[in-house]
């Protein structure tokens, strides 16, 4: 049966509608995520403890959604389980370290030394499963390298107190490395409500065990702080994983990754008026080829993931 011009305008008008509302999903899960270091900073309590409510409260919010699927589907296997569960270890350190530079060094300099992850993703994936990456990968790893040195180097100048925090912001991206490795492996056993939570489940007892061998209390804080904590979860973990998935679900890679990279420049953005920070020129420039570095890396692995069929 022949379309009419009608028909063809309203399915026309019904793509856009849905390329807007997948648009609209990725620029709010973006900016949830962005607003997470800051969740952190308005929290009066030690990072480890904002990451420990954030992971406790998705957990307790998402299960009545998720035990019952998990029952149906059988995901409880130890050869499937153990995936989400390594990746809510390495999510605890990356949250626990993360947070805590958060507390030693600015917003912007833990947020953007954290997003190196895919440098370390993908040298893992050449050593250790052979992978051949693209030149423009290289191209990529020199600018990430070159521009974190920068920053770096301007905090070692200009404000030696902040190196603490700038090494352990670094060192939460290898762990963040590890949570994209093994999830990269593990989703294809699992659905992604059953797997994050799962994840979120073990990050959150993991981080409970860390707070308690460090003597670090979970209550008595102000009415105030248990709201941050309450916002951090419901908008930094629950609201951007679920809006980023639902444009992963309407919008191709090619627009989902590259968006990402815009998360620590809004962050940084945030925290001038909210967070009363003030970026120098080093971090400026330093910044903005980090990021330029990432977004080659990401375009290299995607471009290896569209070859090999991968997810």
């Amino acid at each position: 049966m022949a379309i009419t011009e009608g028909e063809m305008i309203n399915t026309d008008l019904a793509v856009q509608k849905t390329n807007w509302h997948a648009y609209g999903a990725l620029f709010a899960g973006v900016f949830a995520l962005a607003l997470s270091p800051l969740f952190v900073r308005f929290a009066d309590a030690p990072g480890i403890v904002t990451s420990f409510y954030r992971m406790l409260i998705a957990t307790i919010f998402l299960a009545p959604f998720v035990i019952p699927r998990i029952r149906r589907k059988g995901f409880l296997k130890w050869d499937t389980l153990i995936f989400p569960l390594a990746a809510g270890v390495f999510t605890s350190f990356d949250h626990g370290l993360w947070s805590t530079a958060i507390e030693f060094t600015t917003v912007a300099n833990a947020t953007l030394l954290n997003n190196i992850s895919p440098v370390w993703v993908a040298l893992f994936a050449m050593i250790f499963w052979k992978e051949k990456l693209a030149g423009r990968f290289w191209v990529g790893l020199l600018a990430t390298l070159a521009g974190a040195s920068a920053v770096l180097g301007s905090s070692i100048l200009y404000r030696p107190d902040f190196q603490g925090g700038d090494i352990l912001a670094l060192s939460s991206s290898l762990f963040y490395a590890g949570y994209y490795l093994v999830t990269q492996k593990g989703r294809k056993f699992m659905d992604t409500l059953p797997y994050l939570w799962i994840m979120t489940l073990s990050s959150a007892f993991c981080l409970f065990a860390y707070t308690g061998l460090a003597s670090i209390p979970l209550t008595g804080y102000t009415q105030n702080t248990y709201i941050v904590f309450l916002s951090a979860a419901l908008v930094s973990q629950i609201g951007a994983y679920f809006f980023i998935t639902y444009s992963l679900g309407k919008l191709p890679a090619s627009v989902v990754t590259p968006t990402m990279v815009a998360q620590p420049i809004l962050t940084a953005l945030l925290a001038i008026p909210l967070a009363g920070e003030v970026l120098g020129m080093g971090q400026i420039i330093g910044g903005l080829v980090t990021l330029w570095g990432i977004y080659m890396i990401n375009l290299a692995r995607q471009s290896k993931f569209a070859r090999s069929g991968g997810i």
